[in-house]
């Protein structure tokens, strides 16, 4: 499982109400608990990782819980297919950690859609790290084909933001 798909995994529990859920493979363990003190419409996950050590006993324990990480299995072999599709794009990716913002304000336009024609330089988002907002300007000339993080959510360094067709 890579960090994309449990980052979805923790937004579908975030956004599902659910107080705990845990999956358990033969390489990993993960358990994501929301706060319920926490009272909005998106509750804050808490992720807890730990590599497994006896493989054997865990299949036996995660059958009564293959129901809740269903959705994520499905995913697991588009993404393969999509990276292959996706590797003659040029990614823009977080030059720091903060939080992705596609829009200089909320009541301002977004920076850059799907299909829009960039340059070099054309200000795609902004970054807000310890309370400044940076400005993130493209290095390629293309067009967008795909924005691969939601609007006002964390992103860590080297996490590509974008792709780009530059043909």
């Amino acid at each position: 499982m890579d960090i994309k798909e449990i980052q979805n995994l923790i937004k579908f529990v975030a956004r599902s109400g659910a107080a705990e859920v845990n999956l358990e493979t033969e390489d990993f363990k993960i358990n994501i608990k929301t706060d319920a003190a926490y009272k909005s419409e998106n509750p804050v996950p808490q992720v807890y990782s730990m590599p497994q050590m006896a493989q054997a006993p865990m299949p036996q324990q995660a059958a009564p819980q293959a129901a809740a990480p269903a959705p994520t299995g499905g995913d697991a072999p588009a993404a393969p297919a999509a990276e292959d599709d996706d590797s003659k794009y040029i990614a823009i990716k977080s030059p720091m950690i903060g939080t992705f913002y596609r829009r200089p304000s909320p009541d301002k336009e977004l920076f850059v859609n799907v299909g829009d024609d960039i340059s070099s330089g054309s200000v795609v988002c902004i970054i807000e790290a310890m309370k400044l907002f940076n400005e993130i300007e493209s290095e390629v000339s293309g067009k967008i084909v795909k924005i691969l993080v939601d609007d006002q959510t964390p992103v860590e360094y080297d996490q590509p933001l974008f792709l780009v067709d530059p043909s």
